[in-house]
């Protein structure tokens, strides 16, 4: 039996499986990851190693049923009021190098799906993506 992740690991795992979800994280994907942790309230306290997290989380997707097992463990270990966080940081992560593929939104309606998050919190928080990463021209 795995030992339960951490919040900080869960909400890692969310992001890093958004950016793998279509073969490879790109460069502004990672850029956005990290910025994300450093930045928010969320990770205050985080000291662990972001390598580490999602070298853990590759591993997991990696293996049978990996992607249901990672929505598993996420769900378990965060509690409800972050659901919406978790799934935020999933979208900022997919709309960092602003040409969402497929893959990724296939994972994104999956993690809305297994975290039971309400249809117009949603939409809130793609529709928010979007109008932040607005080209002017």
């Amino acid at each position: 039996m795995q030992k339960p992740l951490s919040v900080h690991e869960a909400l890692i795992w969310v992001m890093v499986t958004t950016a793998v979800a279509d073969r490879a994280m790109t460069e502004s994907e990672l850029e956005q990851l990290q910025r994300l942790i450093a930045f928010l309230p969320v990770f205050d306290g985080f000291d662990g190693s972001v390598g580490d997290i999602a070298d853990a989380c590759s591993a997991n997707l990696k293996s049978a049923n990996g992607i249901d097992r990672i929505l598993d463990r996420v769900a378990d270990a965060l509690p409800e009021r972050l659901h919406e966080t978790a799934y935020a940081l999933a979208v900022e992560v997919a709309a960092s190098d602003v040409d969402v593929k497929q893959e990724e939104l296939v994972f994104l309606q999956m993690l809305e799906d297994r975290l039971d998050l309400e249809k117009l919190g949603v939409a809130a928080i793609e529709h928010s993506a979007r109008v932040r990463y607005r080209k002017h021209a």
